[in-house]
């Protein structure tokens, strides 16, 4: 309590008192405590000087910090609309305009479908019409991409000497692949045998990779490392680009052989027509 505190509090009761306590009677001795108690709570609660810690010192609030964490959700708005004019797009991925927002609540109850907020920043906002599996299909893969950026990257490592048995040797780099399917990151040391320093090993591991049946990217190629003695690389997974691309080249490789095989396919008939017309001319 401060010192101006307690020095009010000391003149309140001084005055109260007035003379001695003990010439009162038990009825004024009551009538001066209750009076007492009365002046000294309205001085305490009305002094100048004497005001509450809390209201001195108000506590801040406590701002919630955004947890980086926390999934991200694709949610329908519902029937509050609260634009006039908006933009959609159908179901189908077709753009249907611009439209008010009755239309949109007509269209929503008679296919069933909901409305979920594509951009607001654009002048009328874009808004999509999508069925509740829809939804959840999006959100699945929002989690999925989420869940890809936040995952931790392992590396794991793999060490083995370039005298290495062939059959030892295929079961390590079916142990890659699998760590690979776990979109592990992998670290290969090959050694030469007896500390010895042995040429090509960069190339010899670069051979290696090559027998492993998934598709790998490199994050270091293979090199020479220890002064002669070893050579390192460091795989990934394939990114989805890579994968793109070589379904692409597989699927115009499909086509040509399928031409190609087509072709030959046709081209006995062709020589035996070219003969016979031959022999009919004759």
């Amino acid at each position: 309590m401060a010192a101006g505190c307690v020095r009010k509090v000391l003149y309140a009761v001084q005055m109260v008192n007035g003379g001695s306590p003990g010439s009162w009677t038990p009825t004024l001795r009551a009538l001066g405590r209750s009076k007492k108690s009365s002046i000294f709570a309205n001085h305490w609660r009305w002094s100048p000087f004497c005001t509450e810690v809390d209201n001195l010192n108000p506590t801040p609030a406590v701002k919630k910090k955004k947890d980086p964490h926390a999934r991200t959700t694709i949610t329908s708005v519902g029937r509050k609309i609260s634009e006039r004019q908006i933009q959609v797009i159908s179901e189908t991925g077709d753009n249907l305009g611009v439209l008010h927002r009755a239309d949109v609540l007509r269209i929503m109850d008679e296919k069933g479908l909901k409305l979920v907020l594509l951009s607001e920043r654009q002048e009328p906002p874009v808004y999509r019409l999508m069925s509740g599996k829809q939804i959840h299909e999006e959100q699945m893969k929002m989690w999925e991409k989420q869940k890809a950026k936040t995952a931790p990257v392992q590396v794991k490592e793999l060490t083995f000497s370039s005298g290495i048995a062939a059959h030892d040797l295929t079961v390590k780099l079916k142990q890659v692949e699998s760590w690979l399917e776990k979109k592990h990151h992998v670290r290969i040391t090959l050694r030469s045998p007896r500390r010895e320093s042995s040429n090509n090993l960069d190339q010899n591991l670069e051979q290696i990779v090559q027998r492993i049946d998934a598709m790998v990217g490199f994050v270091a190629k293979p090199k020479v490392i220890r002064e002669g003695q070893a050579a390192m690389c460091i795989l990934r997974p394939p990114s989805a680009k890579e994968l793109s691309k070589r379904d692409k080249v597989q699927t115009s490789l499909a086509q040509t052989a399928n031409a190609q095989a087509a072709q030959d396919e046709t081209s006995p008939s062709d020589t035996q027509e070219h003969a016979s017309t031959m022999i009919n001319e004759k």
